[in-house]
C-alpha cells in the first residue's frame, strides 16, 4: 500500500515561510495527481495546490502567488513552499495521491486516494 508522511509543519508568525515535505515512496503508477489540502477547525477540507505526472501546477486562489508545489522524483518527496503566511493558512496541511493524471483539480480532494496523517501549521502573532 502507498504510504504518505508529511512533515515540517510548524508555528510561525505572520509574513513567515514555512517547506513542508510528504515523503511518499514508491508509486506505481506512471499516471498520478499529488497534492496538498488543508483543513482548518471548523471549516471544510481546502485543495492547496497539486502537481501530476507531467509537471502541471494548480493552486488555489487563496494561495496563487504565495505557495509553490514540486516534487522532487529521485527522493519520492513531494513539496510544499510557503510564503508570506497569513493567519488564514492556519490549518492541518496533508499531503495525497490521485491514482490517475490529467486535471488535479484542487476542489477534487474527493477523487485522492492515498492520504498522510497531516502536519499542522499555524499562523499567529
Amino acid at each position: 500500500q502507498v504510504q504518505l508522511v508529511e512533515s515540517g509543519g510548524d508555528s510561525v508568525q505572520p509574513g513567515g515561510s514555512l517547506k513542508l515535505s510528504c515523503d511518499y515512496g514508491d508509486y506505481p503508477y506512471v499516471g498520478f495527481c499529488m497534492g496538498w489540502f488543508r483543513q482548518a477547525p471548523g471549516k471544510a477540507r481546502e485543495g492547496v495546490a497539486t502537481i501530476n505526472n507531467a509537471g502541471t501546477k494548480q493552486y488555489s486562489d487563496s494561495v496563487k502567488g504565495r505557495f509553490m508545489i514540486s516534487r522532487d522524483a529521485a527522493k519520492n518527496t513531494l513539496l510544499l513552499e510557503m510564503s508570506t503566511l497569513k493567519p488564514e493558512d492556519t490549518a492541518m496541511y496533508y499531503c495525497a495521491i490521485r491514482s490517475w493524471g490529467g486535471d488535479c483539480d484542487t476542489a477534487s480532494s474527493f477523487q485522492f486516494r492515498y492520504w498522510g496523517q497531516g502536519t499542522q501549521v499555524t499562523v499567529s502573532s
